[in-house]
């Protein structure tokens, strides 16, 4: 499942895909995986089976005029303001943030870890991994109402979540999630400031999160990166991640210092994730390099600076020509997203903290959703029944929405 080991969980995952792909025969039937007489479908290894698809696929955005709505909002913040739904994907934030627990298995690899430094490392890694299913994501969740909840109990992956719309004006989502084994304890709440700037729009999610690990007596906190998304009046829409995130282990004090790296004129820099570990004595113990959208690398202080120095120098010669070819920008005023390669520079001796999760292939038509995403607001028979009436799967906004009733 992924629990064992960095490598597995990748190739586990498309297999998987694969193998979800042969068991639905058809989709549009697999928004209802329960058996006839009301019970939840199981596999032959004993776990249930989520849907794999939509109902529907995603529609077209190419006939909407955005400018008409947004030349009104310029500068201004964007939570009291009514957004067409032309802009929604069919989740709700409270369920957006449950995709924090994609990469769960990061977690439990952290509570298994001796070595203090091992574990910070696993929690790095989550830390990355809890902004990876923005990838490609450009649609924005619902907005919850007071009140709104969302709870998911998941046994195959070994965790409880509950999350719940606390407050109004301000918007602020709390939630909380802890192992099934009494492992580990996960909550934080969310602020998410919008605000358009023309081109763009910008999402700074003030909130802290943490992370406890009770075997060990140890809790994390941290705060996510600033989310934009370009080219929301003209041309392809993209997302970037951009600023300094500051993971830090109270108990040892400890320090993880993470920077994503804005796209830079040429977008050379996209997607980049450079950061070290500390101890409380500031010593740096490790560095970790990799892309939000692909994968995460550490290595040792001392290789890491003798490898920069090396490349500086042009001690690489055979990889002159594909750093030259990496970024293909069209520099012209639709400000395209630049087409950079999905490759981490491996230096030589580092050790893979994370890897993302291959998407379903027809995911493009499901607003880009990850195969843990598309599971979120599913409605099996009998759950109207235990849910709270609260719940953001019995919207009927976000359901019609999936259902493709624009």
């Amino acid at each position: 499942t992924g629990f064992d080991s960095d490598n597995s969980s990748g190739d586990f995952s498309e297999a998987n895909h694969k193998a979800a792909e042969m068991l639905d025969l058809d989709p549009h039937q697999s928004s209802r995986t329960g058996k006839h007489n009301g019970e939840t479908e199981i596999q032959e290894n004993g776990i249930k089976r989520h849907r794999t698809s939509l109902p529907a696929p995603m529609f077209s955005r190419s006939d909407f005029s955005v400018w008409s709505i947004l030349k009104k909002c310029i500068g201004l913040e964007l939570s009291k303001i009514t957004m067409p739904i032309v802009f929604n994907e069919p989740l709700s934030f409270l369920q957006r943030i449950t995709e924090y627990m994609e990469h769960i298995y990061l977690i439990n690899k952290a509570c298994s870890q001796a070595d203090p430094l091992e574990r910070m490392q696993a929690v790095a890694a989550f830390a990355v991994s809890a902004v990876a299913s923005q990838w490609e994501r450009t649609g924005k969740p619902f907005n919850p109402l007071l009140g709104e909840t969302y709870e998911l109990t998941r046994e195959d992956l070994g965790f409880r979540f509950i999350s719940e719309q606390v407050s109004h004006h301000p918007p602020i989502s709390a939630f909380y999630s802890e192992g099934l084994n009494k492992d580990f304890v996960f909550h934080g709440s969310i602020y998410p400031k919008l605000k358009f700037w023309g081109k763009s729009i910008e999402a700074e999610p003030r909130g802290t999160i943490t992370l406890e690990l009770l075997k060990h007596n140890e809790a994390y906190t941290w705060t996510n990166p600033t989310c934009c998304v370009h080219n929301v009046i003209i041309g392809k829409l993209w997302l970037e991640q951009y600023g300094t995130v500051e993971i830090v282990n109270h108990s040892t004090g400890d320090k993880c210092v993470l920077n994503f790296k804005p796209c830079g004129l040429f977008g050379k820099e996209l997607h980049k994730v450079e950061g070290y570990i500390q101890d409380k004595n500031k010593k740096k113990l490790c560095v970790i390099y990799g892309k939000w959208t692909e994968c995460l690398w550490c290595t040792d202080p001392t290789t890491y600076e003798a490898y920069k120095k090396n490349e500086k120098r042009g001690g690489e010669q055979k990889k002159t020509k594909q750093s030259e070819d990496v970024i293909k920008s069209e520099n012209d005023e639709a400000d395209d997203m630049p087409e950079v390669q999905d490759t981490v520079q491996f230096i030589p001796g580092s050790k893979l903290l994370w890897r993302i999760n291959c998407r379903p292939p027809n995911s493009s038509q499901m607003y880009n959703f990850t195969s843990f995403a598309v599971s979120l607001n599913e409605l099996e028979e009998g759950m109207e029944a235990i849910l709270a009436p609260t719940d953001c799967r019995l919207r009927p906004d976000i359901r019609n929405m999936e259902d493709g009733n624009m």
